[in-house]
């Protein structure tokens, strides 16, 4: 019996190396295709870990969307959710841009749409409207300025006035205005599902066994769980304090994507989820090595990236404002 429970199943081990070999087999055909389309690969930190390391860039929507602007590639494979890859063909609009799967969107850029959006600016005639920056590019088209997880408090400042439409996650809402009383911040009720399964009892459990642990928390999540934290930012703001830290336990407090990628990037400290339902974003799950494969071997038209001119050249002016005011 010791024996049994100590080696495992022959199949097991079997069934890891046939996973192994058939992830460098696909690993070496996206390369050769990668090179053949002249194409980038960008995956947002949510991504499974495999795909996170087969792409040239890892990171946050609009920073990797920057980056791909700076290259000299035609083809954009953005593994990520479609509200990412809009940003990425508006900053690029001279290149083919594609979803690695054209089936991942995103639930929160999905609850407010231009219409929800020209009826709530009605309501509230000449208060300026800040986009977070996951929305439509037809919400975009609609509002003044984009912003970020990272950038907004910074933007709204910027903005130096009295009062705000924020659209559409009421969580990061809440926090610019905590962080700017001044201002007065009327917020859509829109929210992140996978964000809001994170409870603050299994924050208080995980902290009393671990009391050492430093808690990172995304701005979508709850006010509770914001309360706790030791760090609130963004997901890539969230990976740069983990590895600068000394401390060496965490408790992340967004999409489990990110504690994998610590755990590889830190295999010496620990890296914990403060939820009993996992905190994965299914979306973001739904991209796998082979839909990359297939989207660069065929990079099939009716798949590609499109966005009416007229819509895309008022989105691109909110963001060319949020980065004219931070970067």
């Amino acid at each position: 019996m010791a024996l049994q429970t100590l080696n495992p199943p022959l199949t097991d081990i079997e069934g890891k190396l046939n996973r192994q070999q058939r992830l460098q087999q696909l690993y070496e055909e996206i390369s050769v295709l990668k090179r053949e389309r002249n194409a980038v690969i960008l995956a947002h930190l949510y991504e499974r870990l495999e795909v996170q390391n087969i792409a040239d860039h890892v990171g946050d929507s609009l920073g990797l969307s920057q980056v791909a602007a700076k290259t000299d590639a035609d083809v954009i494979v953005f593994c990520g959710v479609h509200f990412m890859a809009e940003t990425a063909k508006l900053l690029s609009p001279q290149k083919k841009v594609f979803l690695g799967n054209r089936n991942a969107g995103c639930p929160m850029a999905d609850m407010i749409t231009r219409e929800d959006l020209i009826d709530f600016k009605a309501q509230y005639p000449g208060v300026p409207v800040v986009a977070y920056v996951n929305t439509t590019a037809e919400v975009k088209a609609e509002s003044d300025v984009c912003c970020t997880s990272a950038n907004a408090v910074n933007v709204v400042r910027a903005l130096n006035v009295p009062r705000i439409l924020c659209v559409p996650d009421q969580h990061l809402a809440k926090y610019i205005q905590s962080q700017v009383p001044e201002v007065e911040v009327i917020w859509w009720n829109g929210f992140c599902p996978t964000h809001l399964r994170m409870l603050p009892e299994d924050v208080i459990a995980l902290k009393k066994d671990y009391p050492e642990a430093m808690v990172l928390a995304h701005p979508e999540c709850d006010d509770p769980i914001k309360d706790m934290a030791d760090f609130i930012g963004s997901t890539t703001k969230i990976r740069e304090t983990a590895i600068q830290s000394q401390n060496k336990v965490f408790i992340v407090c967004t999409e489990d994507g990110v504690r994998q990628r610590l755990s590889q990037d830190c295999p010496d400290k620990l890296f914990l989820t403060p939820t009993r339902a996992c905190a994965v974003c299914p979306n973001m799950k739904l991209t796998r090595l082979e839909n990359i494969r297939n989207t660069l071997r065929d990079l099939e038209p009716t798949e590609e990236i499109d966005i009416p001119e007229d819509i895309a050249a008022k989105a691109r002016k909110t963001l060319a404002l949020m980065m004219a005011v931070h970067g």
